[in-house]
């Protein structure tokens, strides 16, 4: 039943980038190719390694001051996509849609921001709407893909690397995956308790 899936391609979209440095240089190593958005783009450049952006897969800009940058088809398409369902290999095939196995996110400091005194308006801009369903999406589809929901689980994925290189059995991704949910529902409870108050 521990069917291992080899990591290909790297959907990195993450806030803080501190503790991303050592992943992503044993990633680049095991031959993984990098996807991502604006500042962790130029983070990853930054250190040397190739990085297609979101945007040129998607043929989009990042839209509304930065509200919407990886809710496209083609980015979740690439997650969601069951990769024994032939019915879905077609359809990437036919819309272009580049196939995603890991996932690696840090979501807006929602909480912080509320513990500063920040003002309404900044408050509610710190509520992730991409990076919760890039979890969502990526520990949904945990029988194909890695989802890394926090800078908590860096260090998880470092061993699995270290051990295995960029290959996964199909309990990590669950373990994965229950952290994921884990951090997806703590962050809409924290989200639910401020709009209660």
């Amino acid at each position: 039943m521990a069917e291992t899936k080899k990591i290909k391609t790297a959907l990195v979209s993450v806030f803080h980038k501190d503790g991303l440095e050592e992943l992503l240089a044993k990633l680049n190593e095991e031959g993984v190719k990098f996807l991502s958005t604006g500042g962790t783009q130029k983070f990853i450049e930054s250190l040397g390694y190739e990085c297609q952006t979101v945007e040129s897969v998607t043929t989009y800009p990042s839209i509304l001051g930065g509200r919407v940058k990886t809710l496209h088809p083609k980015v979740f398409g690439g997650i969601l996509a069951r990769r024994d369902n032939d019915g879905d290999i077609a359809q990437m095939a036919e819309y272009d849609i580049p196939s995603i196995d890991l996932v690696i996110v840090d979501l807006y400091p929602f909480e912080q921001t509320v513990a500063s005194g920040a003002c309404e308006a900044d408050i509610i801009e710190k509520i992730d709407i991409g990076g919760i369903s890039l979890i969502r999406a990526g520990a949904k589809n945990f029988k194909d893909v890695v989802i890394v929901p926090s800078k908590a689980e860096y260090g998880m994925l470092q061993e699995i690397l270290n051990k295995q290189g960029a290959a996964t059995t199909l309990e990590q991704r669950r373990e994965f995956a229950t952290k994921a949910f884990g951090v997806s529902s703590h962050y809409d409870t924290a989200i639910h308790s401020w709009f209660v108050k």
